[in-house]
């Protein structure tokens, strides 16, 4: 006779096994995530699919594993990863769901790959833990790299557009005119400052105050000198002062504060090449004197 515990023992083991298929079913049978078709996401998604790249071929299948990761509690990590992609000007047009998507893709093949190579090379296999762990994290790397390398493009340009702002403004044009001539005018329209000045104008069309619009500037572009032009210009509407006069004097603090940090990066380059230059001087001094040291020893042994 079957005993009671068995039988739930039994049922539980069933309907657990029957939870479990029924939350993969609908998974499956999600759609994936839709593709971003505004915004400057939206314009950033068409240009990366229309180069061609690896990003083209495995988008699909990325918003599918997107689609399933949405389903996860991970708000704290979501929130994250978005202002990471908003500082990287929106790389690639991407969510925060389709880049944990790329991690989760890149994690698996490069483990996969390296699981394949250790039982090939018969190899210990932890490495492949390692590489997944590797393949995870590398998305998120090189959005990181790309944060820092698009701010230091930006810094460099602000003074620049700065100086074309005043001069704008001292022929009669207002602030936010003065940028639209810089951004109709601009040689290359995806230069990281063309597309913030363009997305602040933005702003200021939907309605939003100065204040708003440049707060938002520098939350995009978290640099000292975009803190500072930002606190320059709220605090110049605020008192009344002539902002042509406060950009120019920003434009030439911020070349002044260029050039200083080449000095004290030239002054830290000659100190950093004290140790290459002591190793080079030793290798010519080997040079020089190793012949003679040889033959200095093969007389000796000579004689001997």
């Amino acid at each position: 006779m079957i005993d009671m515990s068995d039988a739930l023992l039994g049922v539980a083991c069933v309907a657990l096994v029957g939870g479990v298929a029924s939350l993969a079913f609908q998974l499956a049978v999600l759609p994936g995530a839709s593709r971003p078709r505004l915004g400057n996401r939206g314009l950033k998604r068409v240009r990366a699919l229309r180069t061609g790249s690896m990003f083209a071929l495995f988008e699909p299948l990325i918003r599918y594993i997107a689609a399933r990761l949405s389903q996860l509690p991970l708000g704290p990590l979501r929130v994250r990863l978005d202002l990471m992609l908003v500082r990287s000007g929106d790389h690639l047009g991407l969510s925060d769901d389709e880049l944990m998507a790329m991690s989760v893709l890149s994690g698996s093949c490069l483990g996969a790959i390296t699981l394949l190579l250790t039982e090939w090379l018969d190899l210990s296999t932890p490495i492949a833990a390692l590489a997944f762990v590797l393949g995870a994290i590398a998305p998120s790397a090189k959005l990181a790299v790309l944060v820092k390398h698009r701010a230091k493009r930006v810094t460099r340009s602000l003074p620049g557009v700065i100086e074309l702002a005043a001069m704008c403004m001292g022929a009669g044009l207002d602030f936010p005119g003065s940028l639209r001539r810089i951004v109709d005018s601009a040689a290359d329209p995806s230069e990281p400052i063309i597309e913030e000045l363009r997305r602040l104008l933005q702003e200021l069309d939907l309605g939003h105050t100065r204040r708003v619009a440049m707060m938002a500037f520098s939350n995009r572009v978290p640099t000292a000198e975009v803190r500072e032009l930002v606190n320059s210009v709220v605090q110049a509407e605020e008192k009344g002062s002539p902002l042509s006069r406060v950009l120019t004097i920003q434009a030439q603090t911020l070349r002044l504060r260029r050039s200083v940090s080449a000095e004290e990066m030239a002054s830290e380059a000659a100190l950093m090449l004290v140790g290459p230059m002591a190793l080079i001087f030793l290798c010519v001094i080997t040079l020089l004197l190793g012949p003679v040291a040889v033959r200095a020893m093969s007389g000796a042994m000579g004689a001997v």
